[in-house]
């Protein structure tokens, strides 16, 4: 057990390298939508919990919050989220998905939803259940 792991490497680097290889494969899906990973995932968590702030979505796709409002913007530009004002915050700005960005996110989840399957398709049900309750947990132990 301990050389497959001195030859693999870490777990955090295992994790970290099938993060990567995930975010190239659906990246490549997200291209025909016209959307980076992050701000596929900024429309799937601002659709879920309106109302976030710029910080709330750095924090969430782990990045700066120059970066975050960076990328905010160009969601903005193409009509896919508004910004509207905190109403007890004049400083912070509420992310709201537009009708339009909820059609694109619609579109989008299912070239996601396919290429995700395509990539567990060799893995049985109870494996997969596992490396989600796995992932999960894992998760939930950082914090």
């Amino acid at each position: 057990m301990g050389s497959y792991r001195s030859e693999v490497g870490s777990l955090t680097f295992m994790v970290r390298k099938v993060w990567l290889n995930m975010r190239a494969a659906i990246g490549e899906e997200l291209k025909a939508f016209g959307l980076s990973t992050s701000q596929y995932a900024t429309l799937m968590m601002t659709a879920a919990r309106p109302g976030m702030s710029v910080a709330d979505v750095a924090r969430e796709v782990a990045s700066s919050r120059q970066a975050a409002n960076e990328m905010l913007s160009g969601l903005e530009h193409e009509g896919l989220i508004e910004r509207r004002p905190h109403p007890s915050d004049r400083r912070t700005h509420q992310i709201t998905v537009t009708e339009s960005g909820r059609a694109r996110l619609a579109e989008a989840r299912i070239a996601v939803g396919r290429r995700e399957a395509e990539l567990e398709s060799s893995f049985t049900p109870a494996q997969q259940a596992a490396i989600r309750d796995w992932l999960e947990g894992i998760s939930d132990a950082c914090h």
